[in-house]
């Protein structure tokens, strides 16, 4: 019986961290501090580490070297990133956490609040280096969407996923690929929202704006917290049988 209340549990949670529905509050935040940082943090894009790797190497080309080191730290700080969330999800951080996925969305809107804080006038290094790593703690930490690897922080790989499963549905008549173009799409279009509502706010709000995305983030730790309200009563219905 206990087997199977544990068996239960992690069915719940791994049905919620792939869940359409997560996905797209997370994407929506994705596009939402791309924006933020682009518009009111210096023009840089602080989810994806593409950018800075290539400024890095042509600052280092043309012997700037005081340029490379600052676009060398996102990089770095992303690093870090993913180093934090897989240590978060290791056996043996059972006793001090038990839901990975929750505590990473905890540690988020920690860092995002603090952020908030940070006035236009500190050097934009600083919330660069910041959202740099909350991208690497959320994609390092939900990297599926029902089944299939998605980005919640870009949507390169997911316009690729969108138009193959497009592909596939219409050329093979398949459902199941249909579907999935669906689910990839929807995400693509939360992340433009996302970019779309993150630009607007951060014109009119300033640096607080950001705070809108950690609200978003608040409400994807509450659907985890009604997906385990939801495991908890079908573990009393088990015990009941």
């Amino acid at each position: 019986m206990q087997i199977m209340k544990n068996e239960n549990k992690i069915c719940f949670k791994k049905l919620t961290s792939e869940s359409v529905e997560l996905g797209i509050l997370l994407a929506i935040v994705g596009g939402f501090l791309d924006a933020y940082t682009f518009v009111g943090r210096g023009g840089v894009f602080a989810n994806a580490q593409t950018g800075n790797v290539v400024l890095m190497g042509i600052e280092a080309a043309t012997g700037e070297w005081g340029k490379a080191v600052l676009h060398a730290v996102p990089v770095l700080a992303f690093v870090v990133g993913v180093i934090v969330a897989e240590m978060i999800k290791k056996p043996s951080m059972h006793m001090f956490i038990q839901d990975a996925e929750r505590a990473v969305l905890i540690l988020e809107i920690a860092v995002l609040f603090i952020v908030g804080l940070i006035p236009y006038t500190s050097p934009n290094i600083i919330v660069t280096v910041a959202i740099s790593f909350v991208s690497a703690v959320q994609v390092s930490s939900f990297r599926k969407l029902v089944g299939s690897t998605y980005n919640t922080t870009m949507i390169t790989g997911n316009l690729r996923s969108a138009i193959h499963e497009i592909y596939t549905a219409v050329t093979k008549k398949d459902r199941e690929s249909a579907l999935q173009a669906v689910r990839f799409s929807t995400i693509n279009l939360s992340f433009l929202a996302g970019a779309i509502s993150g630009g607007l706010l951060t014109s009119f709000i300033g640096a607080k704006a950001v705070w809108i995305a950690a609200i978003v983030l608040i409400c994807s730790v509450i659907f985890f917290s009604a997906d385990e309200h939801k495991s908890k009563n079908t573990d009393i219905g088990i015990t009941g049988v």
